[in-house]
């Protein structure tokens, strides 16, 4: 059983960076809405990942990224929020004993509202992180606020169209 979740977090890890890289790279509305479905694979980690297994995977995840974006560490910065994030969302709307239950925080799993709810959260805070450190200026302070916002909702569409793609209902 671990071996085959290693195997699709590394499938699911090289295909989200793979088209984050090259077909997401240039998309975006005038710079500010911009995509980034990666976070997806930092998003759909199974809740029993251990905290330190799950910050080096999104710092891994996003230094891959910024390889990519020649961003010099702010992808890497923001999934590392994201991870963050995570962990306290997580530990504050699941209960502990449903992690035997529920595998990892897939739509077809968790439920609609919950799912979306989760995937707005850590997209704003991951967008938060990468556009306030790259501007890092308090006089772009209402222009990063905007390309956040944008950003989240562009971001959580696309991810919540990539779970609908690979949607499968809860098995009881």
């Amino acid at each position: 059983m671990m071996g085959r979740a290693l195997i699709i977090n590394t499938i699911r890890f090289i295909l989200l960076i793979a088209t984050q890289v090259f077909l997401l790279k240039n998309t975006g509305y005038y710079n500010l809405s911009v995509p980034y479905l990666y976070i997806l694979f930092i998003l759909l980690l199974p809740f029993n990942i251990p905290n330190g297994l799950l910050f080096l995977l999104a710092f891994i995840c996003g230094l891959t990224v910024d390889i990519f974006y020649n961003t010099l560490g702010l992808h890497a910065l923001a999934c590392s929020v994201l991870a963050f994030v995570r962990v306290i969302f997580i530990s504050v709307t699941v209960q502990r004993d449903g992690f035997d239950n529920e595998p990892e925080p897939r739509l077809g799993i968790m439920g609609f509202r919950w799912f979306v709810f989760y995937t707005v959260i850590l997209a704003f805070f991951h967008h938060l992180a990468l556009f306030t450190f790259e501007a890092f200026r308090i006089s772009e302070f209402g222009y990063t606020m905007i390309r956040v916002l944008l950003s989240t909702l562009l971001s959580s569409v696309l991810i919540l169209v990539a779970e609908f793609v690979f949607y499968r209902k809860k098995v009881r």
